[in-house]
């Protein structure tokens, strides 16, 4: 119990350090979060199997990339015209401003009703954003906790896809669109005439996303790809088929810090994002195997990854690969995924499709596999280690000292705000957990200082609550800017009824429940690894923590070199469950609901809008939601300690600070778009001819839909680009 009334007054003394005074006379004295660390030479989660061992699944790492770059661009993978690349384009993220709205969360029982602007003006399908359209969540006075609301929207600005509709067939040569029943969605239209579709959360970049542990807002990719959905080990029917000794069969696979993987194999064939309703990955292999890649997209002859295998001469763009995605994938991977010429085992279209069509062969059956092994390990290249920050040489206490003064000052406005216990380690994010982990090992006082330590080794976190003790997932938090019944996020379930916490699923097994366990990681967590105890030696009751009063006993696991030593205590399997029982529970509660995964801040003034519901457009909003304390009142956002920075209020150099230092930690290369974050010339769609009021013109797929408008960019080659990447608001009209 020490270790909480020693973190309960450290955080009181702070924020009234913070509420009167700026705290520079005692920042050398108390300090408060870890200190921010370089991502030079941060261990990278290894993929044990992937491409080691005496058979592994990759057996070429760079003609693998090659494959994951042209499949992540290409613009033949959607079934009409959308890339990976689309919603992921600038600084990994998406910068579009027209059809990029959507009603809120991704519940099909919530509103579809799109909110009015600021304004007053309409504002859905087709819709332009403007500068006053943010924040969707407005007060009159911006930065005053007690201020009044004037404006709330609960629309969400993320991404537009596909159109969706039902899938028939592919094409197999040359043709960009899928064959597909197609039609006006009730939801996204303007008129008669059907609109793209837009997803329910904002994009996040994908530069640096190798280190999450899991992807997705709500964690739904997970850390173990099953070599076929997103769902690892909850995937009953996941698998691969493997040819041996003449014969083919189904076999599990199980690749562990593969969330990029598991990540990649959902949008291709997910109906808001890629693809129209029905298409599986089979069928999309089908479609690209006998084609050359990037065929209607110019690839730039000094392109760091494709250059070689480029039509593309010097000062002459040509479109496409001087290859086939065939060959790409037989060059990469193992023979025994492909290997088998014949219509085999594999399954056939399903009976809406064309009767025509033969079976799937090896090759197309698994091609899933291919597709999100290949994009996995090129995202695995997109590192941006090399920011200001990380170039700065350190002081004897690990500061950075070649950074303005300006910006080392809001370094330690950084750690005194709390920032720094949730973006923390290399890559400023709780989600990274397997290089935290490995980084607190080595290096444990870079993980917190001699009043306050941070524990990164677990998956599940556990701490105090105002009125309760919590559990939490590790690298997903709360911070109150939408209310929990907008969006669930990781308080969401997976199509087979789990949770996708495994917070809430480590409550279970602590009661004895072993078979609501669908993630191993669970069943690894070692309670001295919290960073509170959730039991103690004690005959009294307690309220928040249990006692020999209730039931307690030990771990159960080793207890070498933990975290916490006074958390070796557990509750009984009968204690526990009788926890979970109580209506008003106070030792079991779950951070899950409206918890999301914390963002990287690396590139951050480049990848707006913010937070998951991008509804914020500068990082000088994002500065004003903190300074107020958020938005709405959650159980999440209470455990994850956000409170009111009222000193920042009145100091606006204090803003200017935190802000600079925010900054450092871009990449020239992003921005700039060198090596290794060049691609190809990439056709974005980008809203339709006409407003949210009338469309113009009717798309040539379809006279049921609209026809589209497009953003052109260019191919880049290693070298660069001449014209800097804007941050987001510079879009903005």
């Amino acid at each position: 119990m020490l270790i909480n009334v020693k973190k309960i007054v450290i955080t009181l003394f702070k924020v009234f350090c913070l509420t009167v005074f700026t705290c520079s006379a005692l920042q050398a004295h108390v300090g408060f979060g870890p200190l921010p660390m370089s991502l030079k030479d941060a261990p990278v989660p290894e993929v044990p199997g992937l491409l080691d061992g005496h058979d592994p699944v990759i057996i070429n790492k760079e003609k693998a990339i090659a494959l994951g770059k042209a499949l992540f661009w290409d613009t033949s993978v959607g079934s009409d015209g959308v890339a990976c690349a689309s919603c992921h384009f600038h600084a990994g993220a998406d910068r579009r401003v027209k059809n990029q709205i959507a009603p809120i969360g991704r519940d099909s029982n919530l509103p579809t009703e799109f909110s009015l602007g600021p304004d007053g003006r309409p504002r859905g399908p087709n819709a332009t954003l403007k500068k006053d359209d943010f924040p969707f969540f407005q007060t009159d006075e911006p930065m005053d906790p007690q201020s009044n609301i004037i404006y709330n929207s609960d629309d969400v600005v993320s991404s537009a896809g596909t159109f969706g509709g039902t899938f028939h067939d592919v094409q197999w040569f040359h043709e960009n669109n899928d064959n597909c029943d197609r039609s006006a969605d009730p939801v996204f239209h303007v008129g008669a005439k059907g609109t793209r579709k837009v997803e329910p959360r904002n994009t996040p970049t994908v530069i640096n996303a190798v280190f999450n542990f899991r992807n997705f807002w709500d964690g739904r990719a997970n850390n173990i790809f099953n070599g076929s959905s997103p769902w690892g080990d909850r995937d009953p029917d996941a698998g691969v088929w493997v040819y041996n000794n003449g014969t083919v069969t189904k076999e599990r696979l199980r690749l562990i810090n593969s969330a990029l993987a598991s990540q990649a194999s959902g949008p291709p064939t997910d109906n808001f994002e890629m693809s129209c309703n029905n298409r599986t990955f089979s069928d999309l292999g089908r479609k690209l195997l006998y084609r050359k890649p990037l065929e209607h997209q110019n690839v730039h002859w000094n392109d760091s990854v494709l250059g070689e295998l480029a039509n593309s001469t010097v000062n002459n763009l040509q479109k496409g690969l001087n290859t086939y995605y065939y060959q790409m994938i037989m060059e990469a991977f193992n023979q025994k995924y492909w290997g088998y010429n014949g219509h085999g085992p594999f399954g056939s279209p399903p009976p809406s499709s064309a009767t025509h069509r033969l079976p799937y062969m090896q090759v197309e059956a698994n091609f899933a596999m291919f597709f999100a092994l290949a994009t996995q390990m090129y995202q695995s290249t997109l590192i941006s280690d090399d920011s200001p920050f990380d170039q700065s040489a350190r002081d004897e206490n690990g500061n950075p000292i070649d950074l303005s003064e300006s910006a080392q000052r809001g370094m330690d406005l950084f750690r005194d705000g709390h920032c720094a216990l949730c973006h923390i380690g290399p890559n400023f994010t709780s989600s990274a957990v397997v290089t935290n982990s490995i980084l607190q090992k080595i290096n444990p006082p870079a993980f917190g200082n001699p009043t306050f330590h941070v524990s990164t080794t677990n998956v599940v976190t556990h701490l105090s609550l105002n009125g309760g003790m919590m559990f939490q997932d590790t690298g997903f938090s709360g911070t109150g800017v939408t209310p929990d019944e907008n969006d669930p996020g990781l308080g969401g379930t997976d199509p087979f009824g789990n949770p996708l916490s495994y917070a809430d699923q480590y409550m279970q097994l602590l009661a004895g429940n072993e078979s609501e366990i669908v993630d191993p990681y669970v069943a690894d967590i070692r309670p001295c690894d919290l960073d509170s105890p959730m039991a103690i030696d004690s005959d009294e009751p307690h309220l928040l923590l249990f006692t020999h009063a209730d039931g307690i006993q030990s771990q159960l696991q080793d207890d070498i070199d933990c975290f916490n030593p006074a958390g070796t205590l557990i509750p009984t399997i009968d204690a526990a469950l009788a926890e979970l029982e109580k209506p008003d529970r106070k030792r079991f509660l779950s951070a899950a609901e409206g918890s999301f995964k914390v963002p990287s801040l690396r590139n951050i003034e480049l990848t707006g809008p913010y937070m998951h519901n991008g509804g914020m457009a500068t990082l000088e909003e994002v500065l004003e939601f903190y300074i107020r304390g958020g938005n709405f009142e959650t159980d999440s956002k209470d455990f994850a300690k956000v409170f009111a920075q009222v000193a920042m209020r009145f100091l606006p150099q204090q803003r200017e600070d935190l802000l600079n230092f925010l900054k450092s930690l871009t990449d020239e290369r992003v921005r700039f778009e060198r090596a290794p974050f060049d691609h190809p010339e990439l056709i974005v769609l980008h809203g339709h001819t006409g407003n949210t009021e009338s469309i113009d013109d009717v798309n040539p797929i379809n006279n049921e839909l609209a026809a589209d408008e497009f953003l052109i960019i260019p191919a880049v080659g290693a070298e660069g680009r001449a014209e800097p990447l804007l941050p987001f608001d510079s879009y903005l009209q």
